[in-house]
């Protein structure tokens, strides 16, 4: 039976105002995947604005069903769902891939939905594979290999033939410094945008300083369908698709401890049939993700820590949010005008978001007691593992084409070698203590 807070009906206006915050808080977030994604392959302007109109609307659909769920899908609390940052390093190095591309993340993405459907039963007792000290390395190298994306953005972009004009870099650190003040003068809601102000500052200083090009805006639709299967019909690899299942169980871990946090918010008890729920409601939305041309999807930590801001903790709310996602999906001609964003401008709000995610990682790793000189191992290795392919791209191309998926790819290199050390070096823990170390670490990343 659900709980009478969490279910509670509020009047339409107060409905849809809470759930616009929601998105509002969430956007940028929101957009950054795709973003990254069309900018490492060189995709067109077109095509980036249109896998943004795809997550939008596929994250809606996600939302509501996470939110609503239905019979064995779906935790029924007030959760917003957004394409994970875990799966960019993966996807990068499926998409560079010349033989699979964006059809061969959309395959491996859906086969990945697929098995966790059928491991969602199970996670529970996979807990205690992820102690902090996974985790926390694991989060670690999703923000420090994603800080060449935010420097290639801050110079200009992937392959720009002026790389590293100072215009660029001058952009770059006007939309940082706005960020900071943001964070350090605003308060309350404005202070949860700063990110999404920065970009539309970015946005405004840029446009008189001719780096904003709006070419195919007056052409773009005021409202436009999102496709199932746009690109063609998904290719599923084997190594590709064992990444992404990977991939899979870390978001299971994360969204464990959302799960977990937001039933101790609204004061209703997680237990296993309700994560398997949740669970089976992330491998949909990965599925969900991959017909629409999009990717995989876990809830939202801002969100979470929103619901405990504002302490309205209906999940209506984010149903309504969900439906605004997908509206907001509807709309090619807003999507382009987001593609539209200069990447200096990303460089600048890149720094800050990616630099957070590697701020998370440190948090989650003060859990750990380092007084054991295993753990400092396991951290030295497994980061020093995960930074190989960003320092040195060229180390495993002797090896089979088949392997790139893993071997290309940091935050799943450090995930596995962490795993396998913890196990050699550490053990495994029970799982109640899993259980309470995974809702630690959700606490602390709500903020």
């Amino acid at each position: 039976m659900l709980d009478t807070e969490s279910n509670e009906k509020l009047p339409l206006g107060e409905l849809v105002l809470l759930a616009i915050q929601h998105v509002l808080i969430m956007y940028a977030g929101a957009i950054a995947t795709p973003l990254i994604i069309g900018a490492v392959l060189k995709l067109p302007k077109d095509q980036v604005a249109f896998l943004i109109n795809a997550d939008l609307m596929a994250g809606g659909i996600a939302t509501l069903i996470q939110t609503i769920g239905f019979k064995g899908v779906g935790i029924r609390l007030p959760i917003m769902m957004g394409v994970t940052f875990t799966a960019l390093g993966p996807m990068l190095a499926i998409g560079s891939n010349p033989e699979l591309g964006l059809l061969g993340i959309y395959g491996a993405t859906i086969a990945a939905g697929i098995f966790g459907i059928f491991m969602a039963p199970l996670v529970g007792r996979l807990l205690r594979f992820f102690p902090p000290i996974v985790t926390g390395s694991e989060i670690l190298m999703v923000g420090l290999s994603l800080m060449g994306v935010a420097a290639a953005w801050s110079g200009g972009g992937f392959g720009s033939p002026d790389f590293g004009n100072p215009v660029y870099l001058g952009i770059a650190g006007a939309v940082l410094l706005f960020v900071l003040l943001m964070v350090k003068f605003a308060r309350g809601f404005f202070a949860n945008l700063a990110i999404l102000l920065g970009l539309v500052f970015g946005f405004a200083i840029s446009v008189p300083l001719g780096q904003v090009s709006l070419a195919g805006l007056q052409d773009a639709a005021w409202i436009g369908w999102v496709m199932p299967l746009h690109f063609g019909l998904p290719k599923f690899d084997l190594w590709a698709t064992a990444s992404m299942c990977v991939v899979m169980l870390v978001t299971f871990v994360e969204s464990a401890g959302m799960f977990l946090a937001i039933g101790e918010i609204t004061g209703k008890p997680i237990d296993e049939k309700a994560l398997t729920r949740g669970f089976r409601a992330d491998g949909v939305g990965n599925i969900i993700g991959g017909l629409f041309n999009t990717f995989p999807y876990t809830s939202f930590a801002q969100n979470v820590g929103l619901v405990a801001v504002t302490g309205v903790k209906s999940r209506w709310v984010c149903a309504v949010g969900g439906i605004i996602l997908m509206m907001l999906g509807l709309v090619p001609k807003l999507s382009l005008l987001v593609a539209s964003i200069p990447p200096c401008v990303l460089g600048g709000a890149g720094i800050v978001m990616f630099g957070m995610v590697a701020s998370n990682g440190i948090k989650t790793l003060t859990k750990v007691d380092f007084n054991h000189t295993h753990n400092l191992y396991i951290v030295a290795i497994s980061v020093g593992v995960g930074m190989i392919p960003v320092v040195s791209d060229k180390l495993f191309a002797k090896l089979p084409s088949a392997l790139a998926p893993i071997l290309s790819s940091s935050i799943l290199l450090t995930a596995v070698v962490a795993i396998v050390l913890n196990v050699v070096l550490n053990g495994l823990s029970s799982n109640e203590e899993a259980a309470r170390l995974t809702l630690e670490t959700a606490r602390d990343l709500e903020v």
